[in-house]
């Protein structure tokens, strides 16, 4: 397993997490043996919305005597009345629920306190007005909840919590249909998307990443927005290639998928590579860097892909994006013009002249 550090603390985040998906349709004990597989394999990162209440004390089963192996992302406003997954503005439904999930997993705090769900402005404003925030800003106080964040599939929410100044780790929808304007959650453009990412990662925020998949549709040509399928590696790489982002949650069934989402960390670079997304995204995103990798490997060495994130890390104001340029072993004035790149990127960026544009910004 591969693990990134928190930006605003030390913890070390497994690379894939663990999400709920349809995991209530299994047993008890089958739910308790994939969480145990999960944690047995290095994955650490638990979102503790469940797609209903039942999996919650199997959950529990297999965390306990493990609260140092693992971190948990609770939201505040999701509940299961009646065991079925929905969720409410309601305080004192927020408070009983957060309660009681505390006393059936035995813990006395949460790695990751998140307000649930908040799409719409209306919905930012409520939860503001019945002091939501406020509350578990107190919990954070009292060491209930070690971290603030949201999940949100909306950029402009995500700005709006970003300008607390409180927020360490979100939840944010992130795939290439999403990105490129396909799908119901395909909120906010391409330029604004990447803008959300290169700003939290210059403000030292990260991104847990909801829906890497579309909800299943980059997986299945017939209802890919692109016509064409991705495999789960493509779409967990595509997101971890992003700025910002340190783990993604797949939805997970049952044991067969985790152990499916596991081995995404032996796979080789081809079966990761989803440089193909460039045939089919729209014009305006072409001559722009994704930091897919697919031009490497350069002949002379650079990592083409990690000089231009620097670069554009930089440019967003990134103060400690020029350090890591610094230090990389071959910079972009080691480019010797031989357009090996530029034969090979899906996205036709101009590499060549990028990487003169970025020597002389960086004085090397």
């Amino acid at each position: 397993m591969e693990y990134r550090k928190l930006p605003h603390g030390n913890e070390l985040i497994s690379v894939i997490g663990l999400g709920s998906g349809g995991i209530h349709a299994s047993s008890h004990e089958e739910i308790v043996d994939t969480v145990n597989t999960a944690i047995d394999h290095g994955i650490n990162f638990f979102d503790m919305t469940l797609s209903a209440g039942n999996p919650i004390p199997a959950y529990a089963e297999a965390f306990k005597g493990k609260r140092d192996k693992i971190y948990t992302q609770m939201h505040f406003g999701a509940h299961y009345p009646d065991g079925k997954y929905g969720w409410t503005r309601d305080m004192t439904e927020i408070k009983a629920e957060f309660d009681r999930q505390f006393k059936i997993f035995g813990f006395d705090y949460t790695d990751f306190g998140f307000v649930h769900c908040i799409d719409e402005h209306d919905d930012f404003d409520d939860i503001m007005r019945i002091g939501l925030w406020d509350y578990m800003k107190e919990l954070k106080k009292e060491g209930v909840i070690r971290h603030l964040g949201f999940s949100s599939h909306n950029p402009e929410i995500a700005r709006r919590f970003l300008d607390t100044g409180l927020i360490d780790l979100f939840m944010f929808s992130i795939n290439p249909a999403y990105d490129y304007s396909h799908g119901k959650y395909a909120l906010g453009k391409a330029d604004e998307r990447m803008k959300l990412y290169t700003d939290c990662e210059k403000m030292g925020v990260g991104i847990s990443v909801m829906k890497p998949f579309s909800g299943g549709q980059l997986l299945d040509g017939a209802t890919s927005p692109f016509g064409k399928e991705l495999t789960k590696y493509q779409c967990f790489k595509y997101c971890l290639d992003k700025p910002a982002v340190l783990t993604v949650l797949p939805g997970v069934r049952c044991k067969a998928d985790l152990m499916e989402f596991i081995n995404y960390c032996d796979a080789s670079e081809a079966e990761k590579d989803y440089s193909v997304i460039g045939k089919f995204t729209p014009p305006d995103i072409k001559g722009r860097c994704v930091y897919c990798n697919h031009c490497q490997p350069c002949p002379m060495g650079l990592d083409v892909g990690m000089i231009n994130k620097y670069y554009d890390l930089a440019k967003a104001g990134d103060a400690m994006a020029a350090n890591h340029y610094e230090k990389l072993s071959l910079h972009a004035s080691d480019c010797v013009k031989c357009g090996h790149c530029e034969s090979r990127c899906p996205f036709a960026v101009p590499q060549m002249a990028r990487m003169d544009e970025i020597a002389q910004y960086f004085g090397k």
